[in-house]
């Protein structure tokens, strides 16, 4: 018998999907150590990139161990470490940490898809890293004052039980029904939701300036109007409730206009981000009890994902989209 059984479908996606986001990470880190211009900040980045890469050239290793094609993923054709800084004020570690939450989530997702344990192991060990350099990103942000903390509300003294259907109040569609404080669940949401598009609009806005293919620059003008459309929902929300709405403490663009990354590793990066803004507005639907923060939260997954699909149809028109492993095709066999 062999030592291990061969890896089954979801094995082999969740590995093709690790890989094409690891090497994409790889090579933005790649980037911002050669243009960090904080010692302690380059030093996260270079830890962070040592153990990616490793974990990368164990994905290799399964691959060549299965008979199995390496992906092409994201190479060193898709950076340009002489580009100029097109981001600056602690974004570099920004990033790091919105990249490490998405992280968190595929690498809970993928665990719950493999069997192997070689391939667990896999997981439970990025799942680790991943943790270590999010706890580290956030805590060397808010030494710096660049980690806006959610809104701090009074300690509450005793539990409470929902009375009436008063509670779910606050239908989008009748502006006059008067709608309840936002709960602490739903702050919570809430202030994920600014935070994130305020990340993801300077990224976007930098990643516009700087693309070279005109089709793919208003695409991503089109993303940062949708992501200052959320913004501004998401806040007015916050201010009726009369809590703070978070800022971006820095982190902006700067005005190069020379990519340091493929229009290719760009188009990806966005997709991803749009896949997690997706998700996180899910849960947000999931767990919101006022009734006018899911219709909302609908809105932007319907917005996300259309956006989302003239993406790929961008990529594929240009040959970036790199298919996943495929089943074979047994009908086109028996022709």
């Amino acid at each position: 018998m062999p030592e291990k059984a061969p890896i089954t479908s979801s094995e082999l996606g969740t590995l093709w999907l690790t890989y094409q986001e690891k090497t994409m990470i790889l090579r933005m880190l790649e980037y911002f150590i050669e243009k960090a211009d904080d010692d302690k900040a380059r030093n996260i980045m270079t830890g962070l990139y040592n153990e990616l890469d490793e974990y990368v050239s164990k994905i290799i290793e399964i691959y060549e161990q299965e008979g199995a094609v390496i992906p092409v993923g994201y190479t060193a054709e898709d950076v340009n470490k002489d580009a100029p800084k097109l981001y600056d004020n602690g974004f570099d570690i920004m990033l790091v940490r919105l990249l490490k939450e998405i992280s968190m989530g595929l690498h809970a997702l993928n665990i719950t898809m493999t069997f192997r344990e070689d391939l667990n192991m896999l997981f439970e060990g990025l799942t680790a890293l991943t943790q270590k350099y999010y706890r580290i990103s956030s805590q060397y942000l808010l030494e710096k004052g660049l980690l806006v903390r959610a809104p701090y509300v009074s300690m509450p003294k005793s539990v409470e039980f929902v009375k009436d259907n008063s509670y779910l109040g606050g239908v989008i569609l009748n502006p006059f029904n008067e709608k309840r404080p936002l709960n602490t669940v739903e702050i919570a949401h809430v202030h994920k939701g600014i935070e994130s598009n305020l990340i993801g609009l300077q990224l976007i806005l930098g990643f516009g300036q700087s693309a070279n293919d005109g089709e793919v620059k208003n695409y991503f003008k089109e993303g940062a109007e949708i992501s200052k459309s959320i913004i501004k929902e998401l806040s007015e929300i916050m201010i009726q409730t009369n809590l703070p709405v978070p800022q971006a403490p820095g982190g902006n663009a700067t005005r190069s206009t020379t990519a340091p990354f493929s229009d290719k590793l760009m188009m990806y990066c966005i997709s991803l981000f749009c896949s997690f803004s997706m998700g996180s507005s899910s849960l947000g639907t999931a767990f919101s009890l006022r009734n006018d923060l899911p219709a909302k939260m609908g809105i932007f997954m319907k917005d996300i994902f259309e956006y989302a699909h003239n993406g790929a149809d961008i990529m594929i028109k240009n040959g970036w989209m790199e298919e996943p492993p495929q089943m074979e095709d047994h009908k086109q066999k028996m022709n």
